[in-house]
């Protein structure tokens, strides 16, 4: 079973780099970012203009507050953050995170 490990999970058990990280091909990286983020901000604008209907501009009183379309909002802005930190773990072959890094010294100077 040891032979059949993924590349990622043979790194992070033995000392290497992360096993949150998912490697794919550059072409791939590019899509996933370009397109993730899209939908992160676009998903996070709708949120603010439902909170923002939901609350009538943060003028409503409590009592005139349409709770499902804030939680909506809320669901929304939520959701396109969650998309953006799970678009966060790929990265193309050869790409390296800078904290993983030990090539430079500690002399600070």
């Amino acid at each position: 079973m040891d032979s059949e490990q993924s590349p990622e999970r043979a790194d992070s058990e033995s000392g290497g780099k992360s096993g949150r990280d998912i490697v794919v091909p550059m072409r791939v990286y590019k899509a996933v970012t370009v397109f993730t983020t899209l939908f992160a901000v676009a998903t996070v604008v709708g949120g603010f203009v439902l909170l923002d209907l939901a609350t009538d501009r943060a003028q409503a009183t409590v009592s005139e507050i349409q709770p499902l379309v804030a939680l909506l909002g809320i669901g929304l802005i939520v959701g396109g953050a969650a998309a953006y930190a799970f678009s966060t773990r790929f990265r193309a072959e050869g790409m390296g995170k800078s904290k993983d890094d030990t090539d430079e010294g500690s002399d600070n100077g």
